[in-house]
């Protein structure tokens, strides 16, 4: 968008915008207003439809009406074969928005007398602009009208004079015209009147079909040069402005969910970032599908819209599935969250795969795309035709912030560490996951090869499918390698065994300790018990000696006391004698 803005800021020239998806883009606001454009192409490419389009977009969204003059097809066949577009041009007829004028020139009478004259065009013409103040014209096509004139100087003259009317009128205004064999046109003469020249080409390689549409010439404006994939479908006319996707985009540091808690720890517990391109990579039947669900299935549980484009299974198929490890996607697909684009690769072109990829997303507005797988685009195209295309697909989904998940398949020839179209370079988080065989098991592992921005686990973890998904184990790394399926089991058994004999033997050690702490105990009881007797015998003679003692003193006082009693005694009677 920022280039298209580019050009439109340095353009000086009136654009009169035709409505049509991208082609405003590329040529920077539209075709010449007031000027005559030439659409040429072979049978088939859709100038008609390009035509009708320009008039009905410029009537419906700029209100500005329209005159389809034809030359070949009556106004009947038109209103029918354009109403699988969902154009009602009897309803635009009866509100005078737009005005069809069959003419019929028949060749033989230019013939026989050899005159020409574009005055009774000029007044018919004239007259349906009048009529509903028409601003846009479209003149189908304009073989028919010179069809019998084959003196080329007075084709030239013809020609410069219907332009001139044209631009005096001031309507915008576009001729369609046959390609010719080594010219634009059948004579070769129109793209040098003209001022802007659109060519569209309907082309065939190798069985598929596809539309590009080129600006050859465009007077006073600048515009985009390359080839560019268009559509026509239901809704008409689509062209992808390849030339507007660049390295411009915005980052999130937003993180989302894988929809696997254990891929998530390995990035650092916070999945992807959102915008962000990842790439799952594997031989056949490794899970990348699975991986794929699971993803789509935790963005819908976020109420985020999930875009999935099948190349290899239907739609049931694979909801089916997926079933059988726990995922039911088909309830988000009936809510309008998950929509199915299932196609094979070789139905479209690489360039109309692009575009229908762009009409999807534009009109489906997801935050997740899935891509499943993106290798069958090598089937029927070299692999930069194919790297190109991814290249553009990957520039426009993170130009709109949208996240991506790709899976590829690799072969068992090639380096795991390489994808078969060659994108590695263009992706932001790559998944491997890679067979292992031992024991005559093949099981399964898978590791972060890398990712952009964030820490990331090293470690291989072995990936299993269970009835409730996708889960990742830590993979044992012994003395013969890593060691996953049967091999591993018998290892974790005969770790097992050891440990418990390890705990076996220290258990026997705790219980001998526990017997060595009871004798000791019982010891000490006993010896408490021994010592608590002989206290007792102790304390008791200690008693009976202290009482002894006592009673002697007690002996000492009374005898003491006896004692002097006798000698007082002894006193008085030797004071009382006479």
């Amino acid at each position: 968008m920022k280039k298209a803005e580019h050009l439109l800021s340095q353009a000086t020239l009136q654009k009169s915008p035709t409505g049509i998806q991208g082609f405003d883009e590329i040529t920077a606001g539209g075709l010449p207003a007031g000027r005559p454009t030439l659409v040429c192409g072979s049978a088939g490419c859709g100038k008609t439809l390009f035509g009708i389009e320009f008039l009905v977009r410029g009537t419906t969204l700029y209100n500005e009406p329209g005159v389809f003059m034809s030359f070949e097809e009556t106004n009947e066949e038109l209103i029918k074969n354009v109403a699988s577009l969902g154009f009602d041009l009897e309803d635009l007829i009866k509100h005078k928005k737009i005005a069809l004028d069959h003419v019929h020139i028949e060749r033989s009478e230019i013939e026989e007398t050899g005159e020409y004259d574009l005055e009774g065009l000029f007044i018919r013409l004239g007259y349906a602009i009048d009529s509903i103040g028409a601003k846009r014209v479209v003149l189908d096509t304009i073989e028919s009208l010179f069809a019998g004139l084959l003196n080329q100087m007075i084709l030239r003259a013809e020609l410069r004079r219907l332009f001139r009317w044209l631009k005096e009128k001031g309507v915008t205004a576009i001729i369609t015209g046959e390609r010719g064999e080594d010219t634009l046109t059948r004579q070769g003469l129109e793209e040098y009147v003209s001022d802007c020249v659109i060519m569209l080409d309907h082309r065939v390689t190798e069985q598929t079909s596809t539309r590009r549409l080129r600006v050859v010439k465009y007077r006073g404006s600048l515009h985009g040069t390359n080839e560019y994939p268009f559509l026509i479908d239901e809704t008409g006319f689509s062209v992808l402005p390849v030339t507007s996707l660049g390295l411009e985009h915005k980052v999130s540091n937003e993180r989302i969910s894988s929809g696997i808690t254990e891929l998530d720890k390995m990035l650092e517990g916070k999945g992807y970032f959102r915008g962000s391109t990842v790439l799952v990579s594997g031989t056949a039947g490794v899970g990348k599908t699975s991986m794929a669900a699971h993803f789509a299935e935790a963005a819908c549980k976020r109420g985020e819209r999930v875009l999935y484009f099948c190349f290899e299974e239907s739609p049931s198929q694979l909801m089916r599935n997926m079933r059988s490890i726990g995922i039911n996607l088909e309830p988000w697909a009936h809510r309008g969250l998950l929509q199915f684009q299932a196609t094979r690769p070789t139905f479209y072109g690489l360039e109309m795969h692009l575009a229908v990829t762009h009409k999807a997303v534009n009109a489906f507005n997801p935050e997740i795309v899935i891509m499943d797988p993106i290798n069958t685009f090598i089937l029927g195209d070299t692999e930069n035709e194919v790297k190109s295309m991814l290249m553009r697909i990957v520039d426009f989904l993170k130009g709109n912030q949208i996240t991506a998940l790709f899976t590829s398949l690799t072969s068992s020839e090639s380096a795991l560490e390489s994808s078969d179209v060659g994108i590695s370079s263009l992706i932001d988080t790559w998944l491997l996951l890679r067979d292992i065989e031992l024991n005559g098991e093949r099981n399964r592992g898978m590791y972060v090869l890398k990712s952009r921005g964030m820490a990331n686990s090293n470690q291989i973890r072995e990936f299993i499918l269970t009835d409730n998904g996708v889960k990742l184990r830590d993979v044992y790394v012994g003395a013969s390698g890593v060691l996953t399926g049967s091999a591993r089991i018998a290892q974790e058994a005969h770790e097992n065994a050891g440990l418990l004999r390890q705990k076996q033997d220290i258990e026997r050690k705790r219980r001998e300790l526990e017997r060595k702490r009871k004798v000791m105990e019982a010891r000490v009881a006993a010896l408490h018990a021994e010592f608590k007797s002989q206290e007792s015998e102790a304390l008791k003679n200690l008693e009976a000696e202290q009482e002894i003692i006592r009673l002697q003193k007690m002996d000492k006082i009374e005898m003491a006391a006896s004692r002097k009693s006798v000698t007082e005694k002894r006193k008085t009677k030797k004071h009382t004698k006479p």
